[in-house]
């Protein structure tokens, strides 16, 4: 018997029972359908998380002195800057850098006062490092007249009833251990994607917290980024081999919780696909099973006018691979559709924007998924449909 006749005897055997077949196939194509969205909007998440840090906190690598991340005293400065500078601008690798300033101060309003992490920044800079400036949704960056110009974010001016142009003072110790205390002029008001981000990070200019510090051209930090990111690890070393005496930490490094969200989105791909198939893989089971006990005669038939049990086997293969490939297709074919249509527009969780935003997220979404990830999970829909239908089709051949 040839594997065609085998093909259409399986074929018709699924459509036997049309209302059966049908479920069966409408579970596995929504099920796996809200699988792989599901993965998609992760993965949305993850890529805009991961772009946000490194874009406004993070970058790709940093420098510090190699005390200050314990200590963070003012006085823990990244000596000879200067000889960094120059060396830094000279690798092509480097996209652009940042010479940072960073205290942790308290600021007083007429409200009340606000611990805060202080960071003084060179505006030109920083435009070409980070997107920061892209947060400012009141006055502006640092393109004012204003004596001692500060940026505070949007939930920190609304606990302290600040607005632009109010004067605030903030305290802070300098390089020799004596307190501080100097009078700052709103600029503008940022929203970050984090509320705590906002309400505990103020920027200042780089030049007037450097002057009140003492610290003259020496910084506390130097923020990297690169025009390729797979190069980060190859660029740290060559930069701590050439500066033994700075600390150099990559991405991965400086935020530990950002390189685990990343390693676990990779993994999270094939859970969630698992999972899903798992529970429909019973479904399968079950109706290879009942069709089976149904059609034990025609089995029987089959097998007294010569079919033979390994091609029974291979009948009953087909039609469990045919019922879960079809709804596999449908479910990956509207994924892949849905994604499409809301990838360029994003998916709105706005009804918890708040409680988002609390975790440092976006409230808008853009889902995507690539063509390995595509791939990857029908490979895991044929592996599983294979190992539910294994034992009805030995069922059918032990006739």
């Amino acid at each position: 018997m040839t594997l065609k006749i085998i093909l259409t005897i399986a074929w018709r055997n699924i459509w036997r029972h049309p209302a059966r077949s049908s479920v069966l196939l409408g579970a596995i194509a929504i099920g796996l359908w809200a699988g792989i969205f599901t993965v998609a909007t992760m993965n949305g998440m993850l890529k805009q998380r991961f772009d946000y840090l490194i874009e406004n906190e993070v970058s790709h690598i940093q420098i510090h002195h190699p005390n200050f991340l314990q200590d963070r005293h003012p006085s823990e400065t990244i000596n000879n800057s200067e000889l960094l500078t120059r060396w830094l601008d000279q690798q092509d690798e480097i996209k652009s850098f940042s010479a940072r300033v960073l205290i942790h101060g308290i600021l007083q309003s007429t409200v009340k006062a606000s611990g805060v992490r202080v960071r003084g920044i060179q505006r030109d800079q920083e435009i070409k490092t980070t997107s920061f400036y892209q947060n400012i949704i009141h006055g502006d960056y640092f393109e004012t007249d204003l004596r001692n110009p500060i940026l505070i974010g949007e939930k920190l001016a609304h606990d302290n009833r600040i607005e632009l142009g109010h004067r605030i003072v903030l305290t802070f110790e300098d390089v020799e251990s004596n307190l501080v205390s100097s009078s700052f002029h709103v600029a503008g008001i940022f929203r970050s994607a984090s509320t705590d981000f906002d309400s505990s990070n103020v920027f200042v200019s780089r030049d007037d917290l450097s002057g009140l510090l003492g610290t003259k051209h020496d910084f506390h930090e130097f923020a990297i980024r690169l025009n390729h990111l797979d190069n980060f690890e190859q660029m740290a070393s060559r930069i701590q081999e050439r500066f033994p005496a700075y600390e150099v930490r990559t991405w991965r490094q400086v935020s530990p919780e950002l390189s685990t969200l990343i390693d676990l989105g990779g993994v999270m791909l094939y859970v969630v696909t698992f999972i899903i198939m798992l529970a429909l893989a019973f479904g399968i089971l079950n109706t290879m099973l009942m069709a089976l006990f149904e059609r034990t005669r025609e089995i029987t038939v089959l097998l007294s006018v010569g079919m033979s049990r390994p091609r029974v086997f291979s009948m009953m293969l087909i039609e469990s691979c045919i019922l879960t490939l079809v709804g596999s297709m449908i479910g990956m074919l509207s994924a892949f559709f849905t994604i499409r249509f809301l990838g360029p527009r994003g998916r709105n969780f706005e009804v918890f924007a708040e409680g988002i935003a609390q975790l440092g997220w976006d409230h808008k979404v853009y889902p995507f998924l690539s063509f390995t990830e595509y791939a990857s999970i029908l490979a895991i829909v044929i592996i599983v449909s294979l190992f539910a239908s294994l034992y009805p089709a030995y069922r059918a051949m032990r006739l």
